[in-house]
């Protein structure tokens, strides 16, 4: 039995919906493709994490929306709705980042416009199998698959499990009059200005001083160049490098800096290394990381014996998976899953990546 669509793609959030729109964008038909997704709104779970932490702008910069070419990008489409250039002056200096709302509401224009939930099938895939001429998934089988399973859960450190005091950042969530963030990135950075807003008295539960830079790895990972080097390291280099790109960080500023020396000041905030009896503890811990945390794809490894490295599957640098993939058959991973291939694959400049290279090989196989 063959698929509906030439291409699938497993996973219904914002990365697989980066995936879809640059299929179209590359001119496949949406007849061509099947998404299997667990819920039909691509930003569902990244609407909640988003109100969860308060966010109001987007950390990504510029590109930081979900078409399949950087520009024109939210800086365009706001400077026409409000008549000022100024969006695209800080877009040019990478200063431009765009409200969440703006974000949301452009992934709801896109998803309309692409006839996205037409092609949405709202499935649990549990497992995706080598057959000839592809891949078996729910009892199809596609030339072209592209894995985007997203994050396979939100981090709690073990000892803190069933703890009442409990909750994550990235869960629905007030404030106590004392709260301990356990944290030291962009979550947990958010979270202690949040309390301090809502009037807590903040502790910072940390391990390690965060770095400072404006993205999640550094700005040299998203050029060609560096992504070259990336990509000529050994695998204990690439996996050492993979490792020292968790620790914590949040961007640089005094929009940081100022209220949290006020609140020192103050007496309102401090960092401590453990936990003291604290009414409220929030663990801005981030997800789970590595496949073995994904069922999919963790009989994915065994099924087929996949390379692994600590808990990173092996990727060619388009995102492939290599054995898997030859001259008539792609499975490639995109977002979290595909950092081996792209440090920053769980962002959306990732996702574009991801995409842009799968794209390449579904246009290569139509021509042979």
């Amino acid at each position: 039995m063959s698929g509906n669509g030439r291409c699938a793609i497993v996973g219904g959030g914002l990365v697989g919906f980066v995936a879809y729109q640059t299929l179209i964008w590359g001119g496949l038909e949406p007849s061509e493709i099947d998404i299997f997704a667990t819920d039909p709104d691509p930003a569902a779970v990244w609407r909640v994490r988003a109100a969860s932490i308060r966010q109001r702008r987007m950390r990504s910069e510029s590109d930081g929306h979900c078409l399949p070419t950087s520009f024109p990008g939210l800086a365009v489409r706001t400077a026409r709705r409000s008549g000022s250039v100024g969006p695209l002056a800080r877009s040019v200096c990478n200063r431009y980042h765009p409200t969440v709302d703006e974000f949301l509401e452009h992934v709801a224009e896109l998803r309309e416009r692409s006839r996205w939930d037409e092609r949405v099938r709202l499935e649990r895939l549990e497992r995706v199998r080598a057959v000839d001429g592809g891949f078996a998934l729910d009892g199809g089988v596609y030339p072209h698959v592209l894995l985007a399973p997203g994050h396979p859960g939100l981090a709690v450190p073990e000892e803190l499990a069933g703890d009442e005091r409990i909750v994550h950042a990235y869960e629905p969530h007030e404030y106590a009059d004392e709260v301990a963030v356990i944290g030291a990135g962009m979550a947990a950075a958010t979270e202690w200005l949040n309390a301090l807003e809502a009037g807590a008295r903040v502790v910072s539960v940390r391990r390690r001083e965060p770095q400072r830079r404006p993205l999640n790895v550094p700005r040299s990972l998203f050029s060609r160049r560096g992504l070259g080097h990336f990509h000529e390291t050994t695998p204990q280099e690439r996996t050492e490098l993979l490792r020292s790109l968790l620790a914590p960080s949040y961007p640089p500023g005094r929009g940081w800096d100022q209220p949290l020396e006020r609140a020192a000041r103050d007496d309102r905030f401090r960092i401590a290394s453990r936990l003291d009896g604290e009414a409220q503890v929030i663990c801005a811990t981030g997800f789970k990381r590595g496949f073995r945390h994904d069922p999919l794809l963790v009989r994915l490894v065994e099924e087929h014996e996949l390379e692994t490295h600590e808990g990173w599957i092996a990727l060619q640098p388009g995102c492939t998976v290599p054995g898997l993939t030859d001259s008539g058959r792609t499975l490639a991973l995109a977002g979290a899953p595909a950092q081996w291939a792209y440090p920053a694959a769980d962002t959306l400049v990732g996702a574009k990546y991801a995409a842009r290279a799968f794209l390449r090989r579904v246009r290569a196989c139509r021509t042979r």
